[in-house]
């Protein structure tokens, strides 16, 4: 039993305000918008934007030929591209202060598995994924918070071993069978 020595941070901050009225809309607003479980997934992605924002802010100080600047700004707008939250006309350390939270909520699994129309709902779609039916690529995710990137976003589809992608029929279904309750079906047709 020794010691630990694994990194850790802490992944979101609460307000400083517990109480403020505007906030506490807004944020209802978006639960009920992207289907989030808790207001910690909203402060989560706040405080991502907050260290995105504050690297931005402490680039945009050094003078625009500083090697630093250069190399860490065009990196910082590549990852940002490839995640789809800038696009190809927004390739400026100014478009990084101005972002919204609305674009990284938009990039999550769960808002593209909706909008892909492979969910019913934004609910839905939260069940679908935790319930290992989709995944993206060969790789099965089961995070509703993974962020798509573009170039993986038209690969977003049912898994092989799920029944609504072709796999074996549910535990349901597979009892109707064996009861011999899908041939009454099959005859009524």
């Amino acid at each position: 039993m020794g010691k630990t020595y694994r990194n850790y941070s802490k992944t979101s901050k609460t307000p400083r305000r517990p109480y403020e009225k505007s906030r506490l809309d807004s944020e209802l607003k978006l639960l009920g918008e992207y289907g989030l479980k808790t207001k910690r997934e909203v402060w989560r992605v706040e405080y991502t934007m907050a260290k995105i924002r504050s690297v931005a802010r402490s680039l945009l100080t050094l003078p625009a030929k500083h090697p630093k600047r250069v190399f860490e700004g065009e990196a910082l707008l590549r990852r940002l591209t490839r995640m789809g939250i800038l696009n190809e006309s927004e390739q400026r350390l100014d478009f990084v202060l101005s972002l919204d939270i609305a674009k990284f909520l938009d990039r999550r699994l769960q808002t593209r598995v909706f909008q892909a129309g492979l969910a019913k709902s934004i609910h839905h779609a939260r069940v679908l994924i935790r319930q290992r039916h989709i995944r993206v690529g060969k790789r099965m995710v089961n995070v509703p918070s993974f962020m798509v990137r573009t170039d993986s976003e038209k690969h977003i589809e049912y898994s092989l071993t799920s029944p609504l992608g072709g796999g074996r029929p549910g535990r349901h279904k597979r009892k109707t069978l064996a009861a011999g309750g899908g041939a009454e079906q099959e005859e009524e047709l």
